[in-house]
């Protein structure tokens, strides 16, 4: 066409637009100038991500060097050997054939590489731009591994995005909301541009429907199948999707395996080391969209992957624990720390591993800049005496954040000489005492190199270490304590912590955030956060909710003892005190509680006799002790023996599975 034509005019503009793809140019420059061994370039990403103007814009600058161009779309081409070679009828022996729409030519992508491309002359350039990712040969056979680059098209970074909305004509003080909003998407951003330009700027994606429609169009064109949809929402609502979490959310394992592979091609789906993960837009997207249009299904999908993660948390160990209690938290991103959350999984996160003895002195320093002299003397001796609980993120630059939790009663007389932990084991004292073995969690310093305890490494060590402890460990209290209140008080506030103790120390006040776990469980916590995870709702559990205020350990037994009389009268069990405790909701739990309890005296020295002695007392009493004692051949003050020994350690049973020590 020639100089100065209309095509030339479109071609300018869209040239003006263009941004980023530094490392593609740069390969595409060599691969022409000669200057590497490359003479295919593949590239390949979802729908939107700028395939066509990266292709376009190598076409001209081929132009520019003086390279005739033949450009390609796979959708117009006939997919067939026979269409390629009609299509390529002409082609001299410099031309730089650029073939768009790759994914249309599957079918002949063997027959290609194996006598279209290799009868080409050795200085031709082909670029290949395509939907999907190349197949295995590309990268495993020796020959086209040498000279075929293969390059995924990733979204554009803050500045790159910035920069296309700019040459837009976006007015600055609208670019950083939509730049938020279209998370590097070139097709995204440059819809939202349009809106923007038409002088309504969204805050969120939910405004521009017709913008969700089109990318929506592109995500879901190749679902064939129910499996694979709830496999692509799964994706969205998981932080790292699994195959065993599929089998779950599918329920069919072999459909699970189908669907995993399928997920593992999607050119939106990052395959991480430890599971699978879509483009945040992609995730935005997609969640927006099942919500809306199943919300019953979606919400129920959610609790699947709450569960299923929070039994993971309960069963693994080591890294794979905290990768675990990571998810978890990630699930709570519409919490007041959603951006926190964001932005750690958006670079992959980070592990959460114990502090080394050399990191310690590092660990101090940080609470010195946060908190003060007297705090950092503090910590010093608490890590030296009990460095148990001491989890820290590292980063190039060494341990970039830390949590620190105490589980009082330590043995230390740091209880008593740490202001902090005293005002919190006073309130606990007088508003809900300790029984014997029950045990207080106290998150007691916190703190990341940049903005101490608002420091997102901070946050992550925090909540990964919280979610371990909460999810896995008796605990009758727990408390976090800290002194930047206008950060932390609506996150508590969201977890139903309440702020229970006040101390200043040291020149700061410093807030308590306490729980009781006797009065509201873990299991009844967890179930609370997963409606949370949903709605956002905040403040602390429904007084209706909370169980009576535990027992101390005389009145257990007592309770326990009365339980055992009236075994064989549920309306006189209705009354007993252990009725909606944590130990049993309801009269017919207690009984089967106290019976377990009875049944599992078995497995202990003399433990026969000892069941036959309650069996024959409560549960199929005889007419009297001295009858039970006939009938199981003892002499009565042998049976009256046993029959203490045995309620004692029935009690001492149920006293393990209340306070959180023995397994119900």
């Amino acid at each position: 066409m020639a100089a100065g034509s209309f095509a030339d005019v479109v071609d300018g503009a869209r040239r003006q637009a263009f941004v980023g793809r530094r490392a593609e140019l740069r390969a595409f420059a060599d691969a022409l100038a000669g200057r590497s061994p490359r003479r295919i370039l593949f590239l390949y990403g979802p729908g939107g991500i700028g395939k066509t103007t990266l292709v376009l814009e190598l076409r001209a600058r081929a132009r520019e060097a003086g390279r005739p161009t033949i450009l390609l779309d796979g959708r117009e081409l006939d997919p067939s050997p026979e269409g390629l070679k009609a299509a390529l009828t002409g082609a001299g022996a410099g031309d730089v054939i650029l073939i768009d729409g790759y994914e249309q030519l599957a079918g002949v992508d063997g027959w290609l590489r194996r006598e279209l491309l290799p009868a080409l002359p050795a200085g031709q350039l082909v670029v290949l731009a395509g939907r999907e990712p190349p197949a295995p040969a590309w990268r495993t056979d020796p020959g086209w591994r040498e000279v075929a680059a293969v390059c995924r098209l990733d979204h554009l970074d803050r500045a790159d995005s910035a920069d296309l909305l700019a040459r837009a004509g976006v007015a600055a003080a609208e670019r950083d909301r939509l730049v938020r909003l279209g998370r590097g998407h070139p097709l995204a951003l440059a819809l939202l541009a349009d809106v923007a330009l038409g002088g309504r700027v969204p805050e969120t994606l939910a405004e521009v429907p017709d913008l969700i429609n089109t990318l929506l169009e592109s995500l879901l064109r190749d679902v064939s199948s129910d499996a694979q949809l709830v496999g692509l929402a799964t994706c969205a609502k998981a932080w790292l999707t699994t195959e065993d979490l599929l089998r779950e959310t599918v329920g069919d394992p072999a459909a699970a395996a189908e669907v995993w592979a399928w997920l593992r091609r999607r050119p939106f789906i990052v395959t991480r080391p430890t599971g699978l993960s879509p483009h945040d837009l992609t995730r935005d997207v997609l969640e927006a969209e099942f919500e809306r249009r199943f919300p019953a299904r979606y919400r129920s999908l959610h609790r699947i992957i709450h569960d299923h993660v929070l039994a993971g948390v309960r069963a693994a160990g080591g890294m794979d624990r905290q990768l675990l209690a990571q998810h978890l938290a990630y699930l709570h991103r519409r919490s007041p720390l959603t951006a926190v959350y964001h932005g750690l999984r958006a670079q992959g996160s980070a592990a959460v591993t114990p502090a080394r003895p050399a990191e310690y002195a590092q660990l101090v320093a940080m609470v010195r800049r946060g908190d003060g002299d007297a705090s950092a003397e503090l910590a010093e001796r608490w890590f030296a005496e009990a460095p148990e609980h001491l989890e820290v993120v590292r980063a190039e630059e060494g341990v970039v954040g830390f949590a620190y939790h105490l589980f009082c009663p330590t043995g230390s007389a740091l209880e008593e000489r740490d202001p902090v932990v005293r005002a919190v084991l006073d309130h606990v004292a007088r508003a809900g005492p300790l029984r014997p073995g029950e045990r207080v969690e106290i998150a007691r310093f916190l703190a990341g190199v940049h903005e101490h305890q608002r420091d997102r490494y901070a946050v992550l060590a925090g909540s990964v270490t919280s979610v371990i402890n909460w999810s896995t460990e008796p605990l009758a209290w727990s408390f976090a304590v800290l002194h930047d209140t206008a950060y932390w008080a609506p996150f508590f506030d969201y977890l139903a912590f309440r702020p229970l103790v006040a101390v200043e120390f040291d020149g700061r006040r410093y807030v308590g955030y306490g729980h009781d776990w006797r009065r509201f469980p873990a299991d009844r916590w967890f179930d609370l956060m997963t409606e949370r995870e949903h709605s956002g709702g905040t403040g602390p559990p429904p007084e209706s909710a909370l169980l009576p205020p535990p027992l101390d350990r005389a009145a257990f037994g007592a309770a326990v003892r009365a339980a055992l009389h009236h075994l064989n009268r549920p309306e006189r069990l209705a009354g007993n005190p252990l009725c909606g405790t944590a130990l049993a909701a309801d009269p017919a739990a207690l009984r089967a509680a106290v019976a377990a309890a009875v049944d599992r005296l078995a497995g202990e020295p003399r433990g026969d006799q000892l069941r036959a002695v309650l069996n024959r007392t409560f549960r199929h009493p005889a007419p009297s002790q001295e009858a039970a004692a006939e009938v199981l051949g003892l002499p009565f003050s042998t049976y009256r023996r046993y029959l203490a020994r045995a309620v004692e350690e029935v009690t001492e049973l149920l006293w393990s599975m209340e306070i959180g020590t023995a397994r119900r």
